[in-house]
């Protein structure tokens, strides 16, 4: 049977009509697939609409994903939406069940680059964007839509990288802690989670398509990623020697600490206004500590003996 209609822009072809290699699992006991047709967007210069956007800046960064075929998945989400450089965190060699589902995106797994830890993966990004299903304890989480549109307000040749965590377990805290905004896709049934070669796909279809001329930049470029956690760790050994931190609550403290500097995004002025800010802090404190009056002179100023020197 040979199923052809065209009907609002969507075309409906019998499963009998896609390629063996895909006939497996889900497909197979489908009767039909739906395609959708949608304009081509270069990956630089302008869209057909007109609306500067480019792809090249974007880096996809899975962090140990478990499943071959959502990593394929994840990757022909990328070639659907004009993206191109995936990063693999955990992953040493790709085996062949990630090429069947990576459809005409193949180059792009050729491509995908390893790395042993995510800090590794960030080192080159001046913005890093993660997502999280969880809701519950997650400072400063957004909408997707609220999080590109704060990525809009930074100039557009600040590179980018857009993680997403293991398919059981999502990010870590740890590994939540290393962005700079984090962001929930909407979903309408409870659901914990999207798939990951879904979610990808959704984040990047919401940032290639979406409509209107990008607002001119409001902020400066931040620092990439290595730099920002230089300047974090510093803050936190600064703060330290303020006695901010106790024994008692010294992990919880630098925890929360460089999880507030992360979210300011900092740029280069603002790492240096941060740090001139301690350092005259630390010297004042130095200082007041040198004229601090010792316990005899305390003594004697509280009864009154040196009036009148």
């Amino acid at each position: 049977m040979n199923i052809l209609s065209e009907a609002d822009g969507l075309y409906h072809r019998s499963a009998r009509e896609v390629k063996p290699s895909l006939r497996a699992g889900t497909i197979q006991r489908t009767s039909y697939i739906i395609v959708t047709t949608m304009k081509s967007r270069p990956t630089s210069s302008r869209s057909p609409d007109g609306v500067s956007f480019d792809t090249q800046r974007f880096a996809v960064v899975l962090v140990h994903p478990e499943t071959p075929e959502n990593i394929g998945l994840a990757a022909r989400g990328m070639a659907n939406t004009g993206f191109s450089d995936l990063r693999l965190v955990g992953v040493s060699a790709l085996p062949a069940a990630a090429y069947r589902t990576a459809i005409h995106a193949e180059q792009i797994l050729d491509g995908a680059r390893s790395y042993a830890t995510l800090a590794e993966a960030l080192s080159d990004r001046h913005l890093v964007l993660a997502s999280t299903a969880r809701a519950r304890g997650q400072a400063g989480l957004v909408s997707l839509d609220e999080a590109l549109g704060r990525l809009s307000a930074y100039p557009p040749e600040s590179r980018v990288a857009l993680v997403f965590g293991n398919e059981r377990t999502g990010l870590s805290a740890r590994e939540l802690g290393l962005s700079n905004i984090r962001f929930r896709i909407s979903q309408a049934a409870r659901q914990p989670s999207y798939n990951l070669g879904v979610a990808v796909t959704l984040t990047l279809f919401a940032l290639a398509y979406s409509a209107g001329e990008p607002a001119p930049p409001v902020h400066e470029r931040p620092l990439v990623h290595s730099e920002q956690e230089d300047a974090v760790r510093r803050f936190r050994d600064l703060l330290d020697g303020l006695g901010f931190m106790k024994e008692t609550n010294r992990v919880f403290i630098s925890r929360r600490v460089e999880d507030i500097f992360r979210r300011m995004t900092l740029t280069a002025k603002d790492r240096d206004i941060i740090l001139a800010m301690f350092r005259r802090a630390l010297a004042g404190g130095a200082a007041k500590r040198l004229r601090a009056p010792g316990r005899l002179e305390q003594k004697k100023i509280r009864k009154g003996e040196t009036r009148g020197e």
